[in-house]
């Protein structure tokens, strides 16, 4: 059985290609850092490994739209290998993770850098207004709003 899980962060945005043809099929890489566990002892540090991923079609198309550098998402997927010969004429050796599933590991909110996060809470706080004195995030329900649910 060939199946990885990977959750991390991409170290920069998606290098984002389309194939010639009749029919263009997207292909998406990006390297995602990975942090390791670590015992309690070396806690100072967090060592992360850089694992290269290509995504094909319409998984290569939900990273082009929706993941950029620093976005944190879970990868399901399968190992390949394969080898080129370069211009100088060596054999390269590859290892990539071909993504099968792609799924968000955070809200949006939590990858926005800090700056950009208190530029979004000041705007969502004055389009609140008055009607979230508590800043709870919920809206006082009028009293007499019981008659226009659907329900009991």
């Amino acid at each position: 059985m060939n199946k990885v899980i990977l959750m991390g962060r991409l170290t920069r945005d998606p290098d984002v290609r389309y194939t010639q043809g009749q029919e263009p099929m997207c292909i998406a890489r990006y390297t995602l850092a990975v942090d390791r566990r670590v015992s309690k002892k070396s806690k100072d540090e967090q060592p992360a490994d850089f694992i290269s991923c290509v995504a094909f079609g319409k998984a290569g198309e939900f990273i082009e739209k929706y993941v950029h550098k620093g976005t944190k998402i879970c990868v399901t997927g399968r190992i390949q290998t394969g080898s080129y010969t370069n211009r100088e004429g060596q054999k390269v050796y590859t290892t990539d993770v071909v993504a099968e599933e792609q799924e968000f590991a955070e809200s949006k909110n939590a990858s926005v850098p800090e700056d950009k996060m208190l530029e979004t809470e000041g705007q969502s706080k004055t389009q609140k207004g008055a009607d979230d004195p508590a800043g709870d995030g919920f809206m006082d329900i009028p009293e007499d709003i019981n008659e226009e649910l659907p329900f009991s």
